[in-house]
């Protein structure tokens, strides 16, 4: 088996003591056609009138990519796709580390203007506009003693 040599205290190893029980699982349990990944990397600033949100979501094209809105809840799913998932490409990798598989992060957006969020995707980022309630003051007005 082809393996990448790995360096540990300046030398040079191709031993993996966990490669067998991963070789035990795939046989026991076969190739998960989808895998979950760990959540995507996200910066939330307050711009003053709104909140800029940005995810980074890379190798994700934008058609594999939802937002979804309920109720006070925005979540935003990304699902990235490889060849060594389709089962239909003949398998000559020798070895498959890029992940692929679903993201997916959930958001509280309670004094959020929902109908106002804007969303962008480039460069393999995601960018939200998300503005905030504006804050409606309560009208004050002199009265007239008579």
């Amino acid at each position: 088996m082809l393996l990448p040599y790995v360096r540990r205290n300046n030398t040079l190893s191709a031993f993996d003591p966990f490669r067998e029980l991963d070789e035990l699982e795939r046989a026991f349990f076969g190739e998960p056609r989808r895998t979950k990944l760990a959540p995507f990397s996200t910066d939330i600033k307050d711009e003053g009138d709104h909140y800029m949100l940005e995810a980074d979501l890379p190798g994700v094209s934008k058609e594999d990519i939802s937002l979804d809105l309920t109720e006070n809840v925005l979540t935003i799913k990304a699902e990235r796709h490889s060849e060594y998932e389709k089962e239909d490409k003949k398998h000559n990798y020798v070895r498959c580390e890029r992940s692929y598989g679903c993201y997916e992060r959930s958001f509280d957006t309670s004094g959020i203007d929902t109908d106002g969020i804007e969303a962008e995707f480039k460069d393999g980022v995601l960018r939200l506009t998300l503005p905030k309630i504006k804050e409606v003051k309560p009208e004050t007005r002199k009265l007239e003693i008579k």
